[in-house]
């Protein structure tokens, strides 16, 4: 049965990241541009937004691949994830983020000329930062596709199995409510101990605590969505408690964070209550949406597809229109607002006139084939 408080979910969490990246703008992080003027106390809401905003996305990326499983062969399903990530990857590459580094190499100085001086020409010379080729904000897919194939053959294992010890244990663990908290334990040990050795690059490439992270929690959106109902009962039922540990966690690490020297003893307890926070807060996001949101609409199945080609293109519309506004007297808030509608706006747009109804375009942006009805080429 369709879970249609996923696909909300994934509609909302990636809407959430053209906020984000709206807001990357504007705090005092690296970013590709910046605004003339910091607010140094944004780094708080962005930081909630960060600890649990990518690892539901690998969660419910995991699950879906459950339900990708159930419809199609290991052949089926690998051509299928190849021709809806990594074509919309290499399309991104070659003309979707280009922009973006030409845009920061002006704002920079580092170039001069017009954008059809920079491309094709210099936008495919080196690796990025040093170099223009990059995958940007696109990390994702490459990720997405390697945890994919990689962990096939044990999905097909485990779906061929549903009797075996291991996912008899996890149905166990989903009956109580306390018991979900046991998926902590692996990433407190890679939050730990691998990831002070690997910063996160998302170049893939010696990326090991990324990659070692974000696998684990995609295996878990596979592993909590192969129990079915008992997870979902279990976390619409004890929704109140995940929030309530969500909260008190986020509470305490930005406590943590603000007050304590770094310390040996203080990484392990910052490692447990990041690892307690964005678990908390992804099984509390679960059960809210299990409650509310899981029920079919116009507006979910429109969205619902629009959000892959809106992911794509909307750190280009943000980062050009940051451009043009970066050295402007206006404040945070005109700002931040118009960022947000043009990204927004310029996003639909370029869906709704250049993408949705061309079925020979639809594939560059990871979309199926139209429906006859809604095709118009």
């Amino acid at each position: 049965m369709r879970r249609y408080d996923l696909d909300w979910l994934r509609v909302l969490v990636f809407g959430l990241l053209i906020f984000y990246h709206v807001g990357m703008f504007f705090v005092p992080w690296g970013w590709h541009i910046k605004n003339n003027v910091e607010y140094s106390w944004l780094r708080y809401p962005m930081l909630f937004l960060n600890q649990w905003r990518l690892p539901i996305l690998f969660v419910i990326s995991g699950m879906g691949t459950y339900y990708a499983l159930n419809k199609r062969t290991a052949w089926q399903f690998s051509m299928e994830r190849i021709t809806r990530l990594f074509l919309p990857l290499v399309v991104g590459m070659l003309l979707i983020v280009p922009p973006q580094v030409y845009i920061e190499r002006i704002a920079n100085g580092q170039f001069i000329g017009s954008y059809f001086d920079f491309w094709p020409s210099q936008a495919f010379i080196g690796t990025y930062p040093e170099g223009n080729l990059s995958w940007h904000h696109l990390w994702f897919l490459p990720y997405l596709l390697l945890f994919s194939l990689v962990l096939l053959p044990l999905f097909l294992y485990l779906r061929k199995h549903p009797g075996n010890k291991f996912l008899l244990w996890v149905h166990k663990k989903a009956e109580n409510k306390y018991g979900l908290f046991w998926f902590l334990l692996p990433l407190f040990l890679f939050e730990s101990l691998l990831e002070p050795f690997f910063n996160v690059t998302h170049a893939l490439v010696n990326d090991w605590f990324a990659i070692v992270n974000f696998s684990a929690l995609f295996f878990y959106g596979f592993l909590l969505i192969s129990v079915r109902e008992q997870f979902w009962n279990t976390v619409t039922e004890h929704r109140r408690l995940y929030l309530i540990c969500g909260i008190s966690g986020f509470t305490l690490f930005l406590s943590l964070i603000l007050t304590f020297e770094d310390s040996l003893w203080e990484h392990f307890v910052e490692a447990f209550l990041k690892v307690f926070n964005l678990w908390s807060w992804i099984l509390a996001l679960f059960g809210y949406a299990a409650k509310y949101l899981n029920r079919p609409s116009r507006s979910l199945s429109y969205a619902n597809e629009a959000v892959y080609p809106f992911y794509i293109l909307h750190q280009t519309i943000t980062v050009i229109t940051g451009y043009y506004i970066m050295d402007l007297s206006w404040g945070l808030l005109p700002k931040s607002l118009f960022l947000i509608i043009a990204t927004f706006g310029g996003s639909w747009i370029l869906y709704e006139l250049c993408i949705r109804r061309w079925k020979l375009i639809r594939p560059l942006f990871g979309l199926k084939k139209p429906k006859k009805s809604s095709a118009s080429s």
